[in-house]
């Protein structure tokens, strides 16, 4: 699945500014909080990078003994190397800074009638690049007609999982619409990360 993390920031994350890059946060998000075992071109789609970044971010990663691979045929598959006292930590770290984009796809994957869904706000801008304060909650629109109850018990879960309350907001398409064009102008001029869908204005 592609999380839309598709950013030209390389410097390191404001989220997450232990790791080196961007690219090295959303890379290990797709294997340490995702998938058990993705090909190089595959983690390259998910993190949002060329595949010669991917495989330098994968070669440094392995020489540190964070993740291995196994060949099948000549495909390279890689993954966390569980036997790394380093993989736990990073688990959790990568948990609070880039979770909840990766948490929110797979927890909606599993709720009917979602037309689109996407991070908006603080949290969102600092996933962009928008320098400012940490943020204290994250806040995700759902757009469609799902039980609201399996979406808010979708968000408690990954606000748990993440260390910061997740607050949604639902409004079906008509509802959008009806809000008038200032409404997407206001949300378009803002910073969002997609997780589910299209954004209401493409």
């Amino acid at each position: 699945m592609d999380y839309n993390l598709h950013f030209m920031r390389t410097e390191a994350p404001l989220l997450a500014p232990v790791f080196r890059s961007d690219g090295q946060a959303r890379l290990l998000s797709a294997l340490l909080l995702g998938a058990d075992e993705l090909s190089v071109t595959e983690l390259a789609e998910r993190a949002g990078l060329s595949y010669p970044s991917a495989h330098r971010e994968v070669a440094r990663l392995q020489d540190a003994g964070i993740l291995v691979e196994r060949r099948v045929g000549r495909t390279r598959l890689i993954r966390a190397n569980h036997e790394s006292p380093l993989v736990s930590p990073l688990r959790e770290i990568l948990s609070v800074a880039t979770g909840p984009a990766v948490l929110l796809a797979e927890q909606f994957a599993r709720i009917d009638r979602i037309e689109a869904a996407f991070l908006y706000g603080s949290f969102a801008a600092r996933m962009r690049g928008v320098p400012g304060p940490a943020p204290r909650d994250i806040d995700v629109m759902v757009i469609g007609e799902p039980d609201p109850a399996a979406v808010y018990d979708a968000c408690d879960w990954v606000g748990d999982a993440v260390h910061r309350p997740v607050n949604p907001t639902i409004l079906t398409r008509s509802e959008v619409e009806s809000r008038g064009s200032g409404f997407l102008a206001d949300l378009r001029a803002n910073p969002t990360v997609t997780i589910v869908g299209d954004l209401p204005w493409q």
